[in-house]
């Protein structure tokens, strides 16, 4: 009724001015504003006409086309930053894609010569092994009574965010250890594993990042200017809880995990098809800063739930969990039964929340002596198929045909002071010490 009723007063209005010698512009002027519609349609029509309509549903259907198109550019252009350039051509040649577009045909020819310009890595493939990060120095080495053992185990916050910066500036990029071994079927219909070479672009060299021991349990309650567990945040992300000074805890980017997946973020071709690392975790302290093992005086099955929903997280993003047996001891000097008992208590500790792993990371380094003794075939009857050493000066890689051995690099402030030499092919020791040490 409303219309009807402006619709009349129009018509009255126009007809007195036209009566009155007013231009079509001017009365056009005067209806739209009287009815409320000034501005809203081409020389101040008083109602949208059909032409105008028409017109309207073209260029708002153009307008849709063009920002659909814009974001699967975007997508396109995100997946070929992480070499996935295959799955970026199939994002751009899907049938809702206009493949006439130049930029399409741009982007695909794009992304099929990356293919073509990717060379088989031969060379020796670094793993370099992080601690915890020390984020307030301050408190950590002045106030903390266990400040040198700190300095001497971890590195600082602006140490790895510098170690992170200088390896991308030498071409260096996250890679998956699991891509660098791969399951094939014999001509007897059996099934072994065999060594694989990554193809990546000209320039680029891989590595693969690992982490020690994450619970956190070396580390004070207040937290000494260090982080003291994991958490996630409103967006489901992975972040590290850390105290401050005036003791507010804080959620965000203060350990090694949020840091690099930051790194990311900012610097997407420095993973290399998604790639992440490796997380290493023993079981008797529990895992990511949570205690998971129920005692006389506490339930933690609030945790157990933290815990999980953290792995799961994790492992979405791209992160492998890895076993470090249950008490981190010598694996090499344990005998039979306590190895059996260790990897048991673990996967029925940490392992039923984190998921089934088939990573061992050896603590200390300490490896059995064969995989072909009881302790090593026990390994591999558990179904670990990756196992991880340690050795501070060569970078090792060995794939039989039911297993992969690799070492790993510490990278502390042990290292910074008593050999940073082993380090020199990745970074530069001295450009990156914190000037707080």
């Amino acid at each position: 009724m409303r219309k009807k009723h402006l619709l009349a007063a129009a018509a009255v209005l126009l007809a007195g001015l036209a009566a009155g010698g007013c231009s079509k512009s001017q009365i056009n002027y005067q209806v739209a504003k009287s009815i409320g519609t000034l501005g809203m349609y081409e020389n101040n029509e008083p109602v949208e006409t059909p032409k105008m309509k028409a017109e309207r549903e073209f260029r708002e259907a153009q307008e849709k086309e063009e920002a659909f198109l814009t974001g699967v550019l975007e997508d396109a252009a995100y997946l070929a930053k992480g070499y996935e350039y295959e799955q970026a051509i199939e994002v751009l040649q899907a049938e809702n894609v206009n493949q006439e577009d130049e930029r399409v045909l741009a982007a695909i020819s794009e992304y099929q010569s990356a293919i073509e310009n990717v060379y088989e890595y031969d060379g020796a493939i670094p793993q370099l092994c992080f601690p915890n990060l020390i984020v307030d120095t301050q408190r950590c080495f002045s106030e903390s009574g266990n400040g040198s053992t700190y300095a001497s185990v971890m590195i600082t916050l602006d140490e790895f965010k510098s170690i992170l910066q200088e390896m991308y500036d030498n071409g260096y990029f996250l890679i998956d250890m699991r891509s660098l071994m791969a399951e094939t079927e014999n001509e007897d219909g059996t099934k072994s594993w065999k060594s694989v070479n990554p193809l990546i672009p000209q320039g680029k060299k891989p590595f693969v990042l690992s982490i020690e021991n994450l619970d956190y349990s070396q580390v004070r309650k207040n937290g000494d200017g260090i982080a003291t567990k994991l958490a996630l945040n409103e967006e489901g992300e992975v972040k590290a809880v850390y105290t401050d000074d005036g003791g507010h805890d804080l959620k965000g980017d203060y350990d090694v995990i949020p840091v690099l997946e930051t790194f990311i973020k900012e610097h997407p071709d420095f993973s290399y098809r998604g790639a992440r690392g490796v997380i290493g975790l023993c079981g008797k302290s529990g895992a990511f800063g949570y205690r998971v093992e129920d005692d006389a005086y506490t339930d933690y099955s609030e945790n157990r739930k933290t815990v999980t929903a953290i792995a799961n997280r994790l492992i979405e993003d791209g992160w492998t969990i890895a076993c470090e047996t249950y008490s981190y001891n010598y694996v090499k000097d344990m005998s039979y039964d306590t190895l059996t008992q260790e990897i048991t208590n673990w996967k029925n500790s940490v392992g039923s929340l984190t998921g089934k792993t088939d990573v061992m990371m050896y603590p200390y380094g300490s490896e059995v002596e064969s995989y072909a003794d009881n302790k090593g075939s026990y390994l591999l009857e558990e179904g670990f198929r990756y196992f991880i050493g340690l050795w501070a000066s060569n970078d090792f890689r060995e794939v039989q045909e039911d297993y992969m051995r690799m070492t790993r690099r510490m990278v502390s402030g042990y290292v910074f002071q008593t050999s940073p030499e082993v380090l020199d092919a990745y970074f530069n020791v001295a450009s990156v010490l914190d000037s707080a040490r």
